[in-house]
């Protein structure tokens, strides 16, 4: 297993540590899931997410290759700003989720998730034929943080000359924190106002950003956050997870990214597969839920129901720390997709009640 340059920050905060995507990563500290989540919703948080995977691509065809692979229309990205996407395989399903971010003429930086970073390098290597790029897995130089919550402005605006209030969501500048050269983000998986920041270096240079970010941080009593809450924050906020929610079987519109699935660009990997479901409708829907049955928590596989007819399957399910209710996503049957719906959710030989609902479900 892999270790984040951060991983000595963990282990003295007497972090719960798990493998995940390769790595060694911090699961939760000991405030617990419920105290971290509240703080990020609260104040602010730091989340160790160096696991991600940072892709280049340069060259005079950067942005078709980028076309090609994604859904989304990176010709809508000026120099500075973000996009959100996904990449499909020819039949539709989802390689991945990700963020495309122009860098520059002819160069762009995919981030991808980090359990898919060989699978996804592989893929595009494998699209390159007929472009003039140059597609580079720098994964192992970048160190990645993310600071969310309210504070995360304030806390991180002490450490940089850079005008942060005037970083846009998902636009990012060239700057220094604390002396070092980075990428500030103005991005996060959490609905809260925060930052992601991308430098190169080894363990020092990594503890040193750390410890001043948590000095920075100090009077908003500033906490560390493990993948638990990460969960937690991003379930009620509707954010698909990789492997629950969206992978190879499902496709962007039958997901609810049907917004950054933009067939009106041109012919993409998957959009023709896209282009019929979208005329046609899928035959099933992510929705988000709120169990109303008490003491339940539904979870990944659990089989959903209306009556004894079986309609579909949870994809993610947890206790929600802001609601004090379990919530989740599911896809269910095209027909039975729209908000006030009931339906039951079987565990255990018993089925438990629970209603589909609007997301974000906070």
């Amino acid at each position: 297993m892999q270790k984040t340059n951060f991983y000595n920050c963990h282990k003295k905060l007497n972090a719960k540590i798990v493998s995940f995507a390769g790595f060694e990563m911090p699961i939760q500290y000991p405030l617990g899931i419920m105290a971290e989540h509240k703080a990020v919703r609260d104040t602010v948080g730091v989340f160790d997410v160096s696991h991600m995977g940072e892709f280049e691509v340069k060259g005079k065809d950067a942005l078709a290759f980028v076309q090609k692979v994604t859904v989304n229309d990176a010709s809508k990205l000026t120099i500075g700003k973000i996009q959100y996407s996904a990449m499909c395989y020819e039949y539709g399903g989802i390689v991945d989720d990700l963020l495309v971010y122009n860098m520059g003429e002819d160069y762009f930086m995919l981030v991808v998730n980090g359990s898919n970073v060989d699978k996804d390098f592989a893929w595009l290597e494998s699209n390159l034929s007929g472009f003039d790029v140059k597609l580079t897995n720098i994964s192992d130089e970048i160190n990645l943080l993310a600071i969310q919550g309210s504070k995360s402005l304030e806390t991180l605006q002490k450490l940089t000359e850079t005008n942060l209030s005037e970083t846009e969501y998902y636009n990012f500048t060239i700057g220094q924190l604390s002396g070092i050269d980075m990428i500030l983000s103005r991005t996060g998986y959490t609905g809260e106002i925060g930052y992601e920041i991308y430098f190169r270096g080894g363990e020092e240079v990594a503890e040193k950003i750390w410890n001043a970010i948590f000095e920075a941080g100090a009077e908003f009593n500033i906490q560390a956050i493990g993948l638990g809450a990460r969960d937690t924050l991003r379930l009620e906020k509707g954010f698909a997870l990789y492997g629950n929610d969206i992978d190879q079987t499902t496709n962007t519109i039958e997901a609810g990214l049907g917004w950054i699935t933009k067939t009106d660009k041109g012919v993409f990997n998957g959009s023709e597969l896209i282009n019929t479901v979208k005329a046609n409708n899928p035959h099933r829907k992510l929705v988000g839920f709120v169990v109303t049955a008490d003491k339940f928590i539904a979870r990944q596989g659990y089989k959903v129901f209306d009556g004894e007819n079986e309609i579909g399957i949870v994809t993610s399910g947890n206790q929600s720390p802001s609601l004090n209710k379990a919530i989740g996503m599911a896809y269910v049957n095209w027909d039975f997709r729209n908000v006030g719906q009931k339906i039951e959710i079987e565990a255990r030989g018993k089925k438990f009640e629970a209603i589909v609902s609007k997301m974000p479900l906070l």
